[in-house]
């Protein structure tokens, strides 16, 4: 019998050996995804300098002596030097690791293998697989590799050498061939290599068809008729109400929602003044909509301390100190007058004596 450390050093490497083996997997479908954006930044090369030529001033002569631009090792270093961005290392190592290859389909293969990704990528360093295979041997993916997944899924690691080939189906799908459909969906067609899921009615969990008769099983929310068709459950019915007393519950299809009531009612039906089962305090029915009451119009005053006057809000009322007065210790009292100083006095004066010399001096020259 194995001890505790052994089984402890055996997890360990369990463990150690699948982390290896996915980030392995992981790797094989960057690399094939570097190779294919290198195949594709090649053939934009190309296309970018198809017009140009060998720069110099007496470019008939350079082609005699050195050859066609179209074909000359210049214009290869030329797109080789603009394949990768400057901080894609996975990119740069890859091109400077398999230099030789691209001078070999440059010089010798291109016009044999004129599709460099097939030839480089697939063919030569063995990191991508023709679409609808996957793995070291780029096996054919679950349901071949015409119709990987039989239309209804991507298969894992499809067109590189990772992956295990398991199907993850699109939404509404399910199984090992994604032939099966998930609730809320039913078989439309169904063959041994064709699917087509189509989505239920909303009130279905499973179906055999489109409509409301044709559920299998309700969701939550809906119920079973007399007749097997689902309909909607009105939560808003319920005994006791769902919701609180400030509240109004609010009926959708397959569920509710509460939704507060309007603040002037004490209770609703429905939201706005005019669905209030009773009037908050502070408002009054009027005509079926709850309105403000003005409490400073109340035949009783409602300010009952003296020097105090009344000021309606809604819902409400505030008493505060008349003009004149002021609050202090809770009580309205007047305001007192400002005293005058002596300064003030001396000024009123001699304006005073002023004003007079000025009239005597006028009445003076009309005598």
């Amino acid at each position: 019998m194995l001890s505790f450390r052994q089984l402890l050093w055996l997890f360990f490497n369990l463990a150690f050996i699948l982390l290896s083996q996915c980030t392995h997997a992981k790797d094989l479908k960057s690399s094939c995804h570097t190779c294919k954006q290198i195949a594709d930044n090649f053939i934009k090369g190309l296309d970018q300098t198809k017009k140009q030529n060998f720069g110099g001033g007496n470019t008939a002569w350079e082609e005699r002596a050195l050859s066609k631009y179209e074909t000359s090792e210049i214009r290869l270093v030329e797109i080789l030097e603009n394949l990768c961005e400057s901080s894609s290392f996975d990119c740069n190592h890859m091109v400077e690791e398999h230099e030789d290859h691209f001078e070999t389909w440059w010089f010798k293969r291109q016009k044999k293998h004129p599709d460099l990704y097939k030839w480089f990528c697939i063919d030569t360093i063995n990191v991508c697989c023709l679409k609808g295979t996957f793995g070291p041997d780029c096996n054919a993916c679950v349901g071949g590799s015409e119709r990987p997944c039989h239309g209804n899924g991507v298969c894992d690691g499809d067109g590189t050498r990772g992956g295990n080939g398991r199907c993850n189906c699109d939404h509404g799908y399910k199984g090992e061939f994604c032939l099966d459909c998930i609730d809320g969906y039913f078989n439309e067609i169904r063959n041994d290599t064709f699917s087509l899921c189509t989505e239920c009615h909303s009130s279905c969990k499973t179906c055999t068809g489109l409509t409301n008769e044709d559920c299998e099983k309700c969701k939550t929310g809906w119920g079973e008729d007399d007749e097997g068709a689902c309909l909607d459950v009105n939560e808003c019915l319920n005994d006791p109400p769902l919701c609180k007393e400030d509240q109004y519950c609010l009926n959708t299809d397959g569920s509710f929602s509460c939704k507060g009531c309007d603040k002037v009612c004490s209770g609703c039906t429905e939201a706005g003044p005019d669905k209030c089962q009773s009037c908050a305090p502070g408002y009054q029915d009027t005509e079926g909509t709850c309105t403000d009451v003005n409490e400073c119009e109340q035949p009783d005053a409602v300010c009952t301390a003296g020097n105090q006057e009344c000021v309606n809000n809604k819902g409400s009322y505030i008493c505060i100190c008349a003009s004149g007065y002021e609050e202090q210790e809770g009580v309205c009292v007047t305001i007192p007058e400002p005293e005058e100083n002596e300064e003030d006095a001396d000024t009123e004066k001699n304006q005073l004596e002023q004003t007079r010399k000025s009239i005597w001096s006028k009445c003076t020259r009309w005598l």
